[in-house]
């Protein structure tokens, strides 16, 4: 069965593929991970499934007609985010329309509102597959494929009957995590992704799904892959970077990324998979996801002397009474001396920061802005905190009775990433421009300048850095 999966446009640039979906202002792009998953899966049961990321070859809506009157695909999967939704479903139309497929939209919104997506006028998608969706859209091709398929069978999905709307039971997450064949990279080009915190270029690596964390903004556990973490075998991640190295050889002066919801959580696993990895001999590079709430410097170096260079650390605020808040359980000492074991053993930090949760204020924001700049950390991002459908800080909005956009277009500032809910004494504006004086505040010191500019270690690292700045500063002044 030829089945087309697609990455749909939306405004240039736009990064689908993050926590946050928007255009950031450092303008990474990541690949469309899931929906590799899911076209490695079609493939391996034996099904004609092509992958296609349109933000990354900067293609539109013309050129998705294009396609599908070329392709006269059985089957389009499309991906789906809260702010690019009714693109979305502009494109689900599109399809309809120049081919007698059947649309199945997977993805955060489509998850939360399968009912108002189903019900959309134009009537362009016929099922939507929940939460995680691998085995869900295998199972759903297999009814399609028999002469009398019941998708009453399938769980997991919503889908009309007879003008009514049908939930089908949740599926289980899951378990084993091996059983997924690898993401299918060979539709994609990896070198048009970028990303100025990476080096160029990057391979996303899952290794685990699920986080039991209760961070009240974070969307992928809360939506998508649950609050327990299920782990890969380390085994089964060291093929799939063999794999890699296999594949895109180049990969060997850039580096591989963990893109789980915490990597670090399990400290045992993480040595294991350190001492595994050292006793390859390949010398790969790679960077992981952490949370800053574990002061153990002999697992930090340990990840050091197995390739680890980066970590991207989610430290959320410098107010206390904010991170209680926001459910982070960490504190700011904790983060400090966090901060000061990754550094001493020669570890590049990336600082992640939310500005605009409930309760904030102007000295709140300050108190995060000068704990950022006091932290010795490599790179920063400040971004506006906000309300997705599906997380526990929505529904906190939504009790206060807190003004959200009427339109989800209105979600991004015509693309950009923006604040889409203020607050008493706090405008929705106020927090965007203080995401903006945190980043020039950060980046325009003297001494940042000059500590990347000595950390420049090769060609590849100066084209990064270069194309990282000139993409940050541009978007700042255009504010």
């Amino acid at each position: 069965m030829k089945i087309l999966i697609i990455n749909p446009p939306f405004v240039p640039g736009f990064c689908r593929t993050q926590r946050w979906p928007a255009r950031t202002r450092g303008r990474a792009l990541r690949p469309p991970d899931w929906l590799a998953y899911c076209a490695s899966v079609l493939e391996k049961e034996g099904h004609e499934a092509k992958l296609f990321d349109f933000p990354a070859e900067n293609l539109g809506r013309e050129d998705l007609r294009k396609l599908i009157e070329r392709e006269k695909p059985r089957v389009v999967v499309l991906d789906s985010t809260t702010p690019s939704i009714s693109s979305d479903l502009q494109c689900a139309q599109i399809c309809k329309a120049l081919s007698d497929c059947h649309v199945i939209m997977t993805g955060t919104h489509a998850s939360v509102f399968p009912e108002e997506i189903l019900n959309h006028q134009g009537l362009g998608v016929d099922l939507i597959a929940r939460r995680e969706y691998e085995y869900t859209i295998r199972d759903v091709v297999r009814e399609l494929a028999k002469p009398n398929g019941d998708f009453g069978k399938v769980s997991g999905i919503s889908f009309r009957r007879n003008g009514d709307i049908i939930h089908n039971p949740d599926r289980d997450l899951i378990e084993n995590l091996d059983e997924l064949p690898f993401p299918a990279w060979h539709h994609l080009n990896l070198k048009n992704y970028f990303d100025a915190t990476k080096r160029y270029p990057f391979i996303d690596i899952i290794g685990s799904r699920g986080c039991p964390h209760a961070c009240v903004f974070c969307l992928w556990p809360q939506v998508m892959h649950g609050r327990k973490q299920r782990r890969r075998s380390i085994e089964n991640i060291l093929l799939e970077i063999d794999r890699d190295l296999k594949q895109w050889p180049e990969i060997r002066s850039g580096e591989f990324f963990f893109e789980d919801d915490c990597f670090t959580l399990d400290q045992d696993y993480v040595k294991k998979f350190c001492e595994a990895l050292r006793s390859t001999g390949w010398g790969i590079t790679w960077s992981a996801n952490c949370r800053p709430d574990f002061a153990n410097y002999s697992l930090l170096k340990k990840m050091r002397e197995a390739g680890c260079r980066m970590l991207m650390v989610g430290y959320e605020s410098g107010n206390p009474r904010m991170l209680k808040a926001m459910k982070k359980n960490s504190n700011l000492e904790q983060n400090s001396e966090f901060t000061r074991l990754a550094k001493k053993a020669g570890l590049k930090i990336h600082g992640c920061f939310l500005l605009g949760f409930p309760g904030e204020n102007y000295e709140s924001i300050q108190d995060t802005l000068s704990f950022a700049l006091k932290l010795p950390i490599d790179t920063v991002q400040f971004s506006a905190a906000v309300p997705y459908p599906g997380t526990e800080f929505y529904r906190i909005c939504r009790e206060l009775e807190l003004r959200l956009p009427d339109r989800w277009e209105d979600w991004l500032d015509s693309g950009e990433q923006s604040a889409v809910v203020g607050y008493p004494g706090l405008a929705r504006e106020s927090i965007s421009r203080f995401v903006d004086i945190g980043l020039a505040k950060f980046y325009l010191r003297p001494g940042t300048i000059l500590r990347t500019v000595l950390d420049i270690k090769s060609f590849s690292d100066l084209s990064r850095k270069s194309r990282g700045a000139i993409n940050l500063f541009s978007y700042l002044l255009k504010t």
